[in-house]
């Protein structure tokens, strides 16, 4: 569930990739991803007061070592940390009313989907995610005996992070193929591309000493955190299917009019952010029933190990401080999955 420091060191710079002026008979041919499927159908759909329908409150002990209580949904929503707005906004919170000593844990909420899935289309409309110092936000998918079935970082990054990383944790022999034969033309730059986020690592196989896994930087401000929040968020997007894992992500003002519409057509999406190829990552093979997870930790092996990069002082006593959690939100549209 995340990237190494040493991974994180590395400079966002604009991902090289090759291209030339092609004729119109090659764009099309290009733009035509193997993998695609025009018609998908929907699922499941979690939204507005049924939204806690589709999903289990986890409140066992943080597996990544945060400092937090992960709560019942009943003490949840009794703290007013899990509640659906009168708009019908689902909101995820991390406490931000109390003060504590340094060394104690702060009241969080994780949530975990009823339902699991091998393959299909996942979408998340987000309007807000928590940020700031000591704050591990993540929406991932993960399945069971991990690594051995898969994870699938959809949405996550540490502290006062700027750019989303996507990454997969897999069991041996699973690697990100940096040149996959699967391209689509940029319609902005004319160049082919198989992904647009710059390559963090390539190394799927994960474990609890080395847990790095492959992945991918968003290479723009408006992908986590604050630059995210400001732009009203946005939707994220991700394909499982035989070709492999593909993430798109779509800013608020440029989400397609098809996924708005419930019909959604990967096909028209351009080039996506983050794609690993099945060439050497076979989706049968790592991914199995995968449930969607929600959560926000503190501290722990990432966020803590990485807070003297974008905040001062001590990890543990900026969970004491209460202030700075008033960013530490999820505000969710929904969440779909298409088959």
């Amino acid at each position: 569930m995340y990237l190494s420091a040493a991974l994180l060191a590395l400079p966002f710079a604009a991902l090289a990739v090759s291209g030339r002026s092609l004729d119109s008979r090659r764009l099309a041919d290009h733009n035509k991803r193997f993998h695609r499927r025009s018609s998908y159908s929907l699922v499941d759909f979690h939204q507005g007061d049924s939204f806690f329908d589709g999903f289990d409150f986890y409140s066992d002990a943080d597996p990544t070592n945060g400092m937090v209580n992960y709560l019942s949904q009943e003490d949840a929503t009794n703290a007013n940390l899990a509640h659906v707005q009168s708009d019908g906004t689902t909101v995820l919170a991390v406490d931000n009313a109390d003060d504590l000593s340094e060394g104690e844990y702060r009241n969080s909420v994780r949530i975990q989907s009823k339902n699991s899935y091998s393959k299909g289309l996942i979408i998340a409309d987000i309007y807000a995610m928590p940020h700031g110092c000591s704050v591990w936000p993540a929406l991932w998918l993960v399945g069971p005996d991990w690594p051995n079935n898969g994870e699938i970082d959809i949405l996550e990054g540490v502290n006062e992070y700027q750019y989303n990383q996507y990454t997969l944790h897999t069991s041996d022999g699973c690697t990100l193929d940096e040149s996959p034969t699967s391209s689509t033309v940029n319609e902005t730059t004319g160049k082919i591309q198989a992904f647009a986020a710059n390559i963090l690592g390539t190394t799927c196989a994960s474990s609890g000493s080395s847990n790095a896994g492959c992945g991918f930087s968003d290479p723009y401000t408006t992908s986590y955190g604050h630059g995210f929040n400001m732009i009203a968020g946005g939707v994220f997007a991700t394909l499982i299917d035989d070709s492999g894992v593909s993430i798109w992500r779509f800013e608020r003002g440029s989400i397609p009019s098809d996924i708005d519409a419930q019909t959604p057509d990967p096909s028209s999406w351009g080039v996506p952010m983050a794609f690993w190829s099945s060439s050497t990552c076979d989706v049968d093979q790592y991914f199995k029933d995968m449930s969607i997870v929600i959560n926000t930790t503190l501290c722990g092996d990432w966020a803590g190990s990485a807070f003297s990069s974008t905040c001062s002082g001590t990890c543990s006593a900026a969970v004491a401080n209460s202030t700075n959690f008033d960013y530490a939100q999820w505000k969710l549209n929904y969440v779909a999955v298409y088959q």
